[in-house]
């Protein structure tokens, strides 16, 4: 346990026993994870129970529009079933929880469109805020979880202009254009100033390693499941992106310190009303990191040719055989749609520069935390082997 986070905890102890001592309630902070099956969601609701988490104990309301999955059942959550872009069900399902004192947001949805976007999670952003801002009277943190898309522009865009010249910083000013990001930010400074001292913080991971099948944006579960099907083919691990990403340096956030991240930023008064990146600061190459893929699943490492292919053409009519491979391997049974996010892992090994952040600001706010990026790999894909979700 590094010496930052011990430091929280004592001073999250502190405050509970103030509290005992004037007979608070049992449950000093109650945190409510809006996209809870989600990537940064499902670690939220691993770590926020936690005994020697940082503002607790916490109570921990989960919610997400799908039925809980099985392999959520044992976070000790109350799970809502919500669709929050409908508004009438946000009222409905999220209004009685009065006594939440911490949103953590940490949910997206995807259209076709930029502008699509924009409307589909601004709205969703809103409903849960116009629901729980007037509703609990100690609401006291909201985080917001975006991303490099802040600093790179929405993927329907992206060679439209030029993004920010890299490492990233958190004072580069917007990019032109339609950015839900931009929107979602300005909803979360419009609603929290309608409460006082509701404070915020905008939270910025690169691309994110962690488990969730039913994540929009896993880089690692679509990574393990494409390297089962090349061993199950017999064939060799081929790299399918560019020579950029290849041989170029690259980032990428620990689910686990995202949700970390939040944590620190919702209890620790220096990190208030501000936005931070959040990555694990180390980089890396995929050249290094493809070889640590094809030994965990035992498959022939291949030296990139220079000649990449798009991972969704080359997986297109693959769904019979991933069936073939959750039966006979005793698998949660999922479709290869579910697990794998073919144009996502097209994009990240597809870039045409080296885009890294710096995390010179949170360090500097008092968070110290980091992952070692290659056993951040081995650990999510041990998580999603122990899981059932791939061989």
């Amino acid at each position: 346990m590094s010496w930052w986070w011990a430091g929280a905890i004592g001073a999250a102890k502190k405050k509970l026993s103030e509290e005992e001592e004037e007979g608070g309630q049992r449950f000093p902070s109650v945190g409510l994870i809006v996209g809870v099956t989600g990537i940064v969601g499902n670690s939220l609701a691993e770590i926020l129970p936690l005994h020697d988490t940082p503002g607790g104990p916490w109570k921990v309301y989960g919610v997400a529009r799908r039925p809980r999955p099985p392999w959520s059942a044992d976070h000790p959550i109350e799970y809502i079933q919500c669709d929050v872009g409908d508004a009438g069900d946000a009222q409905a399902k999220l209004s009685p929880l009065t006594d939440v004192t911490h949103v953590f947001y940490v949910s997206w949805t995807s259209r076709a469109t930029a502008e699509e976007d924009c409307e589909a999670n601004g709205r969703m952003l809103r409903n849960v805020l116009q629901t729980l801002v007037p509703n609990c009277p100690n609401l006291r943190h909201i985080c917001l979880q975006t991303g490099w898309k802040h600093y790179l522009g929405p993927h329907q865009l992206y060679g439209d202009f030029r993004p920010h010249e890299p490492p990233f910083h958190e004072d580069l000013p917007r990019l032109p254009g339609p950015n839900f990001y931009y929107d979602m930010e300005d909803i979360l400074f419009e609603e929290a100033q309608k409460k006082e001292d509701l404070s915020w913080s905008i939270h910025r991971p690169a691309a994110i390693f962690g488990f969730s099948p039913y994540s929009l944006m896993n880089v690692v579960g679509s990574l393990a499941v494409y390297a089962a099907i090349c061993k199950h083919l017999g064939r060799p691990l081929k790299f399918p992106g560019n020579r950029n990403s290849w041989e170029g340096y690259a980032a990428a956030s620990d689910a686990d310190l995202i949700a970390e991240h939040h944590i620190w930023a919702s209890v620790d008064p220096y990190a208030r009303n501000e936005a931070f990146n959040c990555s694990n600061g180390d980089v890396f190459k995929w050249k290094h990191l493809w070889r640590v893929l094809a030994d965990q699943f035992g498959v022939e490492f291949e030296e990139f040719d220079g000649k990449g292919f798009s991972v969704a053409e080359e997986l297109k009519d693959k769904g019979a055989v991933w069936e073939e491979m959750v039966r006979e391997n005793g698998l949660t049974e999922t479709r290869l749609e579910e697990v794998g996010n073919w144009w996502f892992m097209d994009g990240i090994l597809n870039l045409n520069d080296s885009y890294l952040d710096s995390m010179n600001k949170s360090k500097e706010h008092g968070f110290l935390g980091f992952r070692n990026t290659k056993n951040s790999l081995i650990s999510w894909i041990d998580k999603m082997k122990a899981s059932k979700i791939v061989p």
